[in-house]
């Protein structure tokens, strides 16, 4: 049987044409903008996949960045004060009745009209973000399945790990929307993470978001707090308990001291707390009204614990990477 090979010609056309696409899809990435479709996004992004692997780790990761910028400047809206209200009761309406269908569709911006007609289409989402706002954003599984594949591992794993992680938002109006087991799920992922990959580019957030679930595990949040007191076993969430017990059996891992250290911590007095852990309030924290200000600063120097909440600059939330709160 005879195999017919391909042309040596077609071949070298077939390559000049990769490069020349991949050349120039850096220009096309920056010119797209809130006139154009969904569909230019889908041909940017198939491009990108046959681009990606013939690039070096700096060029990839130029692109995954100028990636940000391009959906940004396509899920731009610019609203009139009435297309806002119409908006913002849309969002209101939503969050109220999740299935409604949208009445008075044609008060909203056409943009808008434009996006929501074509949500779920190029990775656009539209993204409950908290105190009655939707936003539009780029789904967290874009940089999962566009640029993933082809980066180095611990680029890869960070990637992967954060957009599955994000699909389902950590914390919104001030409390935490996952359990005490996801929570301890995801603190040991990101102990491991800094443990396997210190030499990552994305070290820094890793470090950050190690720090954050431990936060979550042990603290709480604002309005879902671990506890008002920590005076006793029975003044802990009782989910929040027995990820601790359990935690505490582990070898290894930092989050497992720091769980039986906890255990330790809910069992001092106050008076042995104040001799052993020897801190002071500020005049503003003082003056704060939350009755266990005292019992979460001891508790943070006893267990090495960031004394300050999230970032209010950097948002680990919202896509498969951290990126700075946008100034809307």
């Amino acid at each position: 049987m005879v195999i017919e090979q391909k042309p040596k010609q077609a071949v070298a056309e077939q390559a000049v044409d990769l490069k020349s696409i991949c050349r120039g899809i850096e220009q096309e990435m920056r010119e797209i903008n809130q006139q154009r479709t969904t569909f230019a996004l889908e041909q940017i992004n198939q491009d990108l996949k046959v681009c990606l692997p013939l690039m070096d780790f700096p060029d990839q990761q130029h692109l995954l960045e100028l990636s940000a910028q391009m959906y940004q400047n396509f899920l731009k809206v610019e609203r009139t004060a009435q297309q806002q209200t119409a908006f913002d009761q849309y969002a209101f309406d939503l969050a109220q009745h999740p299935t409604i269908q949208q009445s008075h569709f044609e008060q909203f911006a056409l943009r808008d009209q434009y996006l929501l007609k074509h949500k779920g289409q190029a990775y656009v989402d539209l993204y409950d973000a908290g105190e009655g706002q939707l936003v539009y954003r780029r789904n967290p599984q874009y940089l999962a399945r566009i640029f993933a594949p082809y980066l180095p591992d611990a680029e890869r794993i960070f990637i992967e790990n954060l957009a599955e992680q994000n699909m389902q938002r950590p914390i919104r109006d001030g409390g935490l929307t996952i359990d005490a087991q996801e929570v301890v799920r995801r603190a040991l992922f990101w102990e491991d993470y800094v443990k396997n990959y210190p030499d990552s580019s994305y070290i820094r957030d890793a470090r950050y978001l190690d720090q954050v679930y431990r936060m979550f595990l042990f603290k709480g949040t604002l309005n879902t707090p671990v506890s008002d007191s920590y005076e006793a076993e029975y003044a802990i969430q009782p989910s929040v308990w027995y990820e601790i017990e359990k935690l505490a059996k582990l070898e290894q891992s930092r989050l497992a001291d720091q769980a039986r250290k906890f255990r330790s911590f809910v069992q001092m007095s106050p008076q042995e707390r104040r001799n052993r852990i020897p801190v002071s309030l500020t005049a503003q924290e003082q003056n704060n009204e939350r009755a266990n200000t005292l019992a979460l600063k001891q508790l943070s120097h006893y267990l090495d614990l960031p004394l300050n909440g999230l970032s209010p600059t950097r948002d680990c939330f919202s896509d498969a990477v951290c990126m700075p709160y946008q100034n809307n």
